[in-house]
């Protein structure tokens, strides 16, 4: 037998929308569910534009990029950040690369982070991957 219900549910209707707390995340949720909505209409041209623009927006946010060819922006960061050089002994390389069982590139770019410290090296190995 089915449990009452509350007087203010009725059957077969959807769960009610949940609005997001801030602004911008509201108007993207607006512009996805008009573009839902709007189906084949060709007479809103303008409010295409507008919600397209929400939509980029919302993406931006996200870190996602519009195209292939524009890194989202935490990419851009680490490439902007100058890479050290630090000299890798290849000992060492082989070294982890047979105890943490992985490739010789990961093992010398695991080594660069650490300045060459194949003690601090494994030791950040083996907290990240716990």
């Amino acid at each position: 037998m089915a449990e009452p219900q509350p007087p203010n549910v009725q059957e077969g209707a959807d769960a009610p929308d949940v609005l997001p707390p801030n602004a911008e995340d509201r108007k993207a949720a607006q512009a996805m569910s008009s573009l839902d909505a709007k189906g084949g209409e060709d007479d809103a041209a303008p409010k295409k534009e507008m919600d397209l623009k929400a939509l980029n927006n919302a993406m931006k946010n996200l870190g996602v990029a519009q195209d292939q060819k524009t890194p989202s922006s935490a990419a851009a960061r680490k490439e902007e950040a100058p890479k050290k050089l630090v000299k890798v002994d290849q000992a060492d390389v082989a070294l982890l690369a047979d105890q943490l069982a992985m490739s010789k590139t990961k093992a010398t770019e695991l080594l660069r982070a650490h300045d060459a410290d194949a003690a601090k090296a494994m030791t950040a190995w083996v907290t990240a991957a716990v």
